[in-house]
């Protein structure tokens, strides 16, 4: 069941893909209603990558136009909306519904309610910054159906356009960048707690009250957690990839993880969990650089913390630019720090706040 990356042709000159070599594409699982799937996009303000999208999970088997394919906007004030309108024409189950909460959660929860038909059986979620290979709705509905299990999900490469974005990509599947989750990179199937999601059997959707719409961000861990204690199983499926295109700058970068760090002390709060040694990383090296640059006013020998920490971050990005034969290597480092930082800021912001 492999499925091979997809190449794409040349841009046009706002630097939006034109075209998609078929070339290479297999065939589509066998034994897969197209009809009982329901394909969901959550989107706001992804005029620069939602057509790419689409294009990509239209890619394959012409079982694909069958399955109903919902664009979730949350008032996108730029063009994604008048682009999935256009699109409409030449993929008539594309439908653009609206989405008045904003969040991924609520779009969900929402195509999973009342725009789901009776015969829906499987829901599949897919990300505006993605890039899905051939026949990816259908893997991942036979993935359900052949495991069995309440959820799949999938690993995630990285891929980057500009120069920062390179370098953000080579860095955040790496053990200094994501802390070795099993979802970023991963190459092997098996059952695991959480990972990325591509798809649900909507009957367990259903049964644990979806997604908790009162997170913007890691609502996906919060669900897992639910979704296990339930007795529902995630199965990650290793061979069913996706190319994604992370944060092109430093700032938004940074706004992304401070939300991913808020939304996990909020996950870990709301079940009474307790971070994993890996998640407590970011925290230590943010607290250990901030609390070294202080007492060095007064004593030196405590810069020797945030010096060591811009070592590491520097030592990595050489590396990058060496093994990737590229200047843009030397983003890896400020990409990590960035997400370093950020995440472990947005975590003791979440929690001192819900102190107070």
């Amino acid at each position: 069941m492999l499925v091979s990356p997809i190449t794409y042709g040349p841009k046009d000159r706002t630097g939006m893909l034109t075209s998609i070599n078929t070339a290479s594409f297999k065939p589509a699982p066998l034994g897969v209603d197209p009809t009982s799937i329901l394909a969901v996009i959550p989107a706001l303000n992804e005029a620069r990558h939602i057509e790419t999208c689409i294009r990509s999970l239209m890619q394959g088997s012409p079982l694909l136009r069958l399955v109903p394919l919902t664009v979730a906007d949350g008032g996108s004030t730029d063009e994604t909306q008048a682009i999935v309108k256009r699109l409409t024409a030449e993929f008539p189950n594309l439908r653009l519904i609206e989405n008045p909460k904003r969040l991924q959660s609520a779009a969900m929860n929402l195509a999973a309610g009342a725009h789901s038909g009776p015969q829906t059986r499987w829901l599949v979620r897919c990300d505006a910054h993605s890039v899905y290979p051939q026949n990816f709705i259908l893997h991942v509905a036979e993935a359900l159906q052949r495991t069995g299990a309440a959820s799949v999900v999938i690993p995630m490469d990285a891929v980057g356009e500009t120069c920062f974005e390179k370098g953000n990509a080579w860095v955040v599947d790496t053990l200094l960048g994501s802390g070795g989750s099993a979802h970023r990179g991963g190459r092997k199937s098996h059952y695991v707690d959480h990972g990325h999601h591509a798809g649900f059997d909507i009957s367990w959707f259903r049964k644990v009250g979806g997604y908790d719409e009162t997170f913007s961000h890691n609502e996906d861990a919060e669900y897992d957690h639910r979704l296990g204690a339930a007795g529902g199983k995630v199965w990650m499926d290793a061979d069913i990839r996706i190319e994604y295109v992370p944060r092109g700058s430093i700032r938004a970068l940074a706004r992304q993880y401070f939300n991913y760090g808020k939304g996990r002390a909020r996950n870990l709060r709301k079940h009474n969990r307790q971070l994993k040694p890996r998640q407590a990383v970011p925290i230590f090296a943010l607290v250990g650089s901030v609390g070294g640059l202080l007492a060095g006013i007064s004593f030196l020998p405590a810069l020797a913390l945030p010096i060591g920490y811009l070592s590491i971050l520097a030592g990595a990005s050489l590396a990058i630019a060496v093994q990737r034969r590229s200047v843009c290597g030397l983003f890896a480092g400020v990409a990590a720090g960035t997400m370093h930082m950020a995440w472990a800021a947005g975590f003791i912001w979440e929690s001192v706040s819900a102190n107070r």
